[in-house]
């Protein structure tokens, strides 16, 4: 009996198939009668080549697809237009079905894509909600250090105070930015005035 198989090729953790037409008791990557397409899954999406007319000629003849050959000769549209011919359906009718399912395939791959981008636009939101989360954070441990060497001298003292009271204008200007934050980072903000 004639089966349609995958055959592996390419190195070790790299696979790359052929779709091929072999003896079912020839081995995996042994003998084969005929290559009739390639498959990788590596790429993103899968990369598929198919010789779709010798593919319904091994089909006509009896050939039996594996699994895994059958899903791939489904996505690809080849398995819509056999399962056609086998009902006896005519060229225009199953150019028709063909081009139905098609536009079902680029309406599919949008709503995937439109998702995808969904989806990483909300990661990268909270990738930089936390990246904001993590700069208060950081600022706090540097009042903390801050501190001790204010209180050595008391002309240091006067100048830190100084300081502050010409940041003051620029402080409340800040609030007025920062209204959005929650109430422990204004908090922190208050503590170091």
């Amino acid at each position: 009996m004639v089966k349609l198989r995958l055959r592996r090729m390419g190195r070790k953790k790299r696979p790359y198939y052929r779709i091929v037409a072999a003896d079912s008791r020839a081995p995996r990557d042994g003998r084969f009668i005929e290559a009739i397409g390639t498959y990788n899954p590596l790429t993103n999406p899968d990369t598929v080549d198919l010789q779709e007319d010798r593919i319904l000629y091994w089909l006509k003849n009896g050939a039996q697809p594996t699994r895994t050959v059958r899903s791939i000769l489904s996505r690809k549209g080849v398995w819509l237009k056999w399962d056609l011919m086998r009902q006896g359906a005519d060229e225009t009718r199953i150019a028709e079905e063909v081009a139905k399912w098609e536009v079902l395939q680029l309406e599919r791959a949008k709503r995937r894509e439109a998702a995808e981008a969904q989806a990483r636009k909300k990661k990268e939101k909270e990738e930089k909600a936390r990246a904001e989360a993590a700069v208060p954070a950081q600022e706090e441990t540097k009042v903390v250090e801050e501190s001790p060497a204010a209180t050595e001298t008391g002309e240091e003292k006067s100048q830190v105070e100084a300081e502050p009271a010409k940041e003051e204008p620029a402080a409340e200007a800040a609030k007025e930015e920062t209204e959005e934050q929650p109430q422990e980072e204004m908090q922190a903000e208050d503590s170091r005035e």
